[in-house]
């Protein structure tokens, strides 16, 4: 055995107490961490032929590298839309690389029967009930798996399994969408139905909900043939909602499968106050869920839904000697793309077990508020205005005098100098704006107004 390995393996408990001093020391430092670093260039190194064993290996990251990483786990990281990672989820994280079980298979191990009950608990949180449900890495592959088993679902329409005879055997594929995620556009491209397949829908005035009657005239334009029809649970600029029941009832006249896009606004479902947003989400064909989002566990895990699993398990299968067949309940090797699966669902079971449906709950409902106060500070000295009102959990906003492409990317860059906040740039209508998303469960009032004050200080540096 290399000496370094059987070094390491000696000193193991003793090592892993100082992996975990270095991660108090971080978290406990997340506060007066930089929320945004710019990224430098550095030079690259040599590959060691010789390793220096795992201690120096934490020291040498520790003073190399750790400083230049952001604070994006931390309360005032309002980019994107980035979750942090909750206590219970950290722990299982280790715990999933500790124990490393590849769940794909229940031949060896109960991992996917945890994986199976994880999974209940989602659907169940969202009122999916007779969906079922698979995770991966994050949305852009919970949308992909969705949209290859509704390939596989058009092929079925016409005579044929797109599986074994492939995409070109399908034909045009209409795919109708109001504002579709450009992880749509991404897994279309992937999937050979292609980009242009992507039919833009007229939405409604100032919002970016899909006008239903405009989306029942595109339907019916296509006399009878099936389509793909994507809906939106929360979209990226102004967390705004597709009416989902509506859409699902134009299923009684139309043929079309129903994908709907819930990567972090599914999460309406847990305020009741605005769990109406989500109405008729369990009538979709296909869900996407992303929990690395508002569910705060680390990167990477999502979950994909399903109503059809029989076409899931056309498109996924894998076929080999050395593996089970799919009888009964197929394990997750033939309903998704990985072979080799992480237990992603582990640090989900640690979160969920340890704070419930009520503390997530809270998690949401502090968030949006979160928001509303924020647009509410920005907003009070005149320098900045909303570009549309705060629906869940983005602040979507601007200046209010020339807000040119170079004037917002002015204030983006000032923001982020700060160090103590930092937001994305959008176009929202034609108009440059930022856009502040509110997920990470350590986020305070105190924070809201620590995040307000840097970035009204920022627009006050704008000539």
């Amino acid at each position: 055995m290399d000496e370094n390995l059987a070094n390491d393996l000696a000193e193991f408990p003793a090592l892993l107490e100082a992996v975990r001093e270095s991660a108090t020391d971080m978290l406990t430092g997340i506060e007066s961490r930089p929320v945004a670093r710019a990224p430098e260039a550095l030079g690259r190194e040599e590959l060691p032929e010789h390793g220096v064993g795992l201690a120096r290996a934490l020291a040498r990251f520790r003073e190399d590298w750790e400083p230049r990483f952001s604070g994006s786990a931390g309360p005032r990281y309002f980019g994107f839309v980035t979750g942090g990672a909750t206590p219970a989820s950290v722990a299982g994280d280790w715990l999933t690389g500790v124990l490393d079980q590849n769940a794909m298979s229940g031949e060896d191990s109960a991992a996917i029967e945890l994986e199976r009950q994880t999974v209940d608990w989602i659907a169940r949180m969202f009122g999916l009930d007779r969906h079922t449900g698979a995770f991966v890495s994050g949305a852009t592959m919970s949308n992909f798996v969705g949209l290859a088993i509704a390939r596989e679902w058009l092929g079925e329409r016409i005579g044929i399994s797109v599986a074994d005879s492939g995409v070109g055997a399908l034909g045009p594929v209409p795919v109708l969408s109001g504002t579709p995620h450009s992880s749509i556009f991404k897994s279309l491209s992937m999937l050979g139905i292609g980009r242009d397949s992507v039919r833009s829908v007229p939405t409604l005035p100032g919002r970016e909900a899909v006008d239903v009657d405009r989306l029942a005239e595109a339907l019916a334009a296509l006399d009878g043939r099936p389509a793909i029809v994507v809906a939106n649970a929360g979209t990226v600029n102004t967390v705004d909602f597709d009416d989902i029941r509506a859409i699902a009832a134009l299923r009684e006249r139309f043929p079309f499968w129903l994908h709907v896009d819930g990567a972090f606004g599914a999460f309406a479902a847990l305020s009741p106050e605005h769990a109406e947003l989500v109405d008729g989400l369990g009538e979709a064909d296909s869900v996407c869920i992303d929990l690395h989002k508002w569910l705060n566990v680390p990167y990477d895990a999502g979950v994909q839904f399903s109503r059809h699993r029989d076409l899931q398990l056309r498109v996924f299968l894998n076929s080999a000697a050395y593996l089970s067949a799919p009888t009964g309940t197929p394990d997750f090797g033939h309903l998704v793309p990985e072979n080799s699966r992480r237990l992603r669902a582990l640090t989900a079971w640690f979160s969920l077990t340890a704070y419930g449906r009520a503390g997530h709950r809270d998690i949401v409902r502090r968030n949006i508020s979160g928001a509303n106060s924020l647009a509410g500070q920005i907003t009070a000295s005149g320098l900045l205005r909303l570009v549309a009102p705060v629906r869940l959990n983005v602040a979507c906003f601007t200046l209010a005098d020339r807000p040119t492409a170079e004037r917002v990317t002015a204030l983006a860059d000032a923001i982020a100098e700060s160090g103590e906040t930092f937001v994305t740039p959008t176009v929202y209508e034609g108009q440059h704006a930022l856009r502040a998303a509110f997920s990470n469960w350590r986020t305070t009032d105190a924070d809201v107004e620590r995040a307000a004050k840097a970035i009204t200080a920022a627009a006050l540096t704008l000539d």
